[in-house]
């Protein structure tokens, strides 16, 4: 959501690189620039005016503009300046130091993805904090919405709280609580009813289950594709009833990313969780330096590494890489790679997290080349027989003809994912014969066809 104020930043920043030294009057250009790019990305107006007078202040310093690389200094302080923006550095945990059962007041507009987010934090404090979780719906305006975070919780692994007809939102809510004494819960999700806009009725009731609660924390849950009228959101619940936490969902949306930039600085609350996609698992905390690593395309690696260790399973990673040194990988491994990759995201959004790899991630999607080409690789490889997947040399014409009509893909892709498939077996065939001291003597070269890095050995 963050490409275009990205593009635009990076295209200011590469401007101050080339000329080396700078003057005032740069800076001020440069500047003016970035306001235009952030209002154009549907920031605030008091958070740009706020945020352009704090970058000038340390920009147009004697001790930047005297630097060796002065475009760099000024990027650096853009960048944390972008941090300070969206909250400071590290991610601000739930509060859950009280008495349990802990209350965690959901509050936010309809359709803004209040009870889907419900369900993914149930999930994410049952599976990462260990804390048992009852999840309750206070929302009897919109039809079947207490069935349908029945639903989100039985998918999270976590009971619901049973519906009785005819209940008052503050009456379900009391019923929860006590429930969650009785029962012994750790934490109690109460999520709320929302409305097409702020009106007074929905803000009393929030009032009245506010009081009979008394939440730990209140999340206001915000649609970051909404974008200005996000803020007025935010600004009107927390005028209300006090906001402790902001969750953004649709962060994995093309909107222009002003709603995450002015959060903060509206609420005085901090943004806690992000959402994207509807996976039930879709829910990341929040990092402001990250956030604004990947705006000015600095990558977010860590995320990346994260990712990876919650998606990825160690122990198939593990079998599969034994079986590529010993030469034994068949399509069946590769397709169970694929797999592991398909979890971690789309192609585009993990290279987005490489730094410097905007450009690469542009091309990936203008090619709309993403998960699709994955997706067209397993389906080949199931149109495959468990004897062809096993020992791909066996696949001719008349074979690669009948897994292209299976798979709804063409001979030619048929063929160029069996090529790929052994030029890697190749590759590792020979890593496997090298060793580590092999490798680290002959280097990459070595892994290379012969006559692609290596010299021909003589005659």
């Amino acid at each position: 959501m963050f490409d275009a104020l990205s593009d635009k930043f990076s295209g200011i920043f590469e401007g101050l690189r080339k000329r080396g030294a700078l003057t005032e009057a740069d800076v001020t250009e440069a500047l003016r620039e970035v306001r235009l790019a952030m209002l154009d990305a549907d920031v605030a107006l008091p958070v740009v005016k706020d945020f352009v007078a704090r970058v000038r202040e340390r920009a147009v310093g004697a001790e930047v503009l005297s630097s060796v690389s002065p475009g760099q200094q000024v990027a650096k302080i853009v960048h944390d300046a972008l941090v300070e923006a969206l909250g400071g550095a590290g991610s601000v945990p739930l509060n859950l130091n009280a008495v349990a059962p802990v209350p965690v007041l959901m509050v936010g507009l309809q359709g803004s993805g209040k009870t889907t987010t419900s369900g993914k934090l149930a999930l994410r404090l049952r599976t990462r904090e260990k804390k048992r979780v009852l999840l309750a719906s206070l929302d009897t305006q919109r039809p079947a919405a207490q069935l349908q975070l029945a639903q989100l919780a039985e998918r999270a692994g976590v009971p619901s709280l049973p519906i009785v007809a005819g209940e008052t939102p503050v009456q379900i809510a009391r019923r929860a609580m006590d429930m969650g004494r009785r029962e012994g819960f750790d934490v109690v999700i109460l999520d709320t009813a929302g409305r097409l806009s702020i009106d007074q009725a929905l803000m009393d009731e929030v009032r009245e289950i506010r009081a009979a609660t008394n939440p730990a924390e209140t999340l206001l849950v915000v649609d970051a594709m909404t974008g200005q009228d996000a803020v007025n959101t935010a600004k009107a619940f927390n005028d209300a009833v006090g906001v402790t936490g902001v969750v953004l969902t649709r962060m994995d949306g093309d909107a222009r990313g002003g709603a995450a930039l002015s959060m903060r600085h509206v609420t005085g609350a901090p943004i806690k969780f992000s959402g994207s996609g509807e996976k039930i698992d879709a829910l990341e905390e929040f990092h402001p330096e990250r956030v604004a690593g990947r705006i000015l395309g600095l990558g977010d690696i860590v995320g990346l590494v994260e990712r990876a260790s919650e998606t990825i399973d160690q122990d198939e990673a593990e079998r599969v890489a034994k079986k590529m040194l010993k030469g034994t990988f068949t399509l069946e491994d590769y397709a169970s790679q694929l797999k592991q990759i398909s979890k971690m995201g789309s192609l585009s959004s993990i290279v987005g997290m490489l730094p410097g790899m905007g450009q690469m991630k542009q091309q990936l999607e203008s090619a709309n080349i993403d998960q699709s080409i994955f997706k067209r690789q397993q389906a080949i490889i199931g149109s495959m027989t468990v004897k062809e997947r096993r020992t791909p040399d066996i696949i001719k014409a008349s074979r690669k003809k009948r897994i292209a009509a299976g798979s709804g893909t063409t001979v030619t892709e048929v063929n160029k994912l069996l090529k790929q498939f052994d030029d890697m077996s190749d590759m590792m065939k020979r890593l496997g014969k090298m060793g580590t001291k092999g490798l680290m003597r002959q280097g990459l070269a070595g892994l290379m066809p012969r006559g692609m890095g290596q010299p021909k050995r003589p005659y």
